[in-house]
Order: structure tokens, then C-alpha cells, then sequence
């Protein structure tokens, strides 16, 4: 998993791209919760950083679908 993502990355992702991408990332962050539940994670900082990318990637789309 990436660290957290760049503005500039997001920005450059297409609409399809950034749905996929946000699918992706929800995923990826329930299994996350499954997994820390299971046996807790050293990291917990993990479950910020991917919220702040699922939610700066939303904002962006919303950006985008109100352009178009």
C-alpha cells in the first residue's frame, strides 16, 4: 500500500480512474479493520492516512463531475 497520496497524483487520475481507485482504497481499508480486529496492526496511523486519500480522491471527483 502507498503511502499517502500527492494532489497533484489525484488530479491527474480520470473520472473511471479515481472511482476505481476509491473502491480500491474502501477495500482495502475494511480489510484493514478485519485484519487490526484480528490481530491489532503496528501501525494505526495506517487507517488516517487511507481515510485522508479516500476522502481527498472523492473530493476531487465531485471536483471533476461538476465540471462536466
Amino acid at each position: 500500500m502507498e503511502t499517502k497520496m500527492k494532489i497533484s497524483e489525484v488530479r491527474e487520475m480520470s473520472v473511471a480512474d479515481l472511482r476505481d481507485r476509491i473502491a480500491l482504497e474502501k477495500a482495502n481499508l475494511d480489510t484493514m479493520r478485519i485484519n487490526h480486529a484480528v490481530s491489532p496492526l503496528e501501525d494505526t496511523s495506517k487507517f488516517k492516512k487511507t481515510r485522508q486519500d479516500i476522502a481527498r480522491m472523492m473530493t476531487i471527483l465531485a471536483e471533476k463531475e461538476k465540471q462536466n
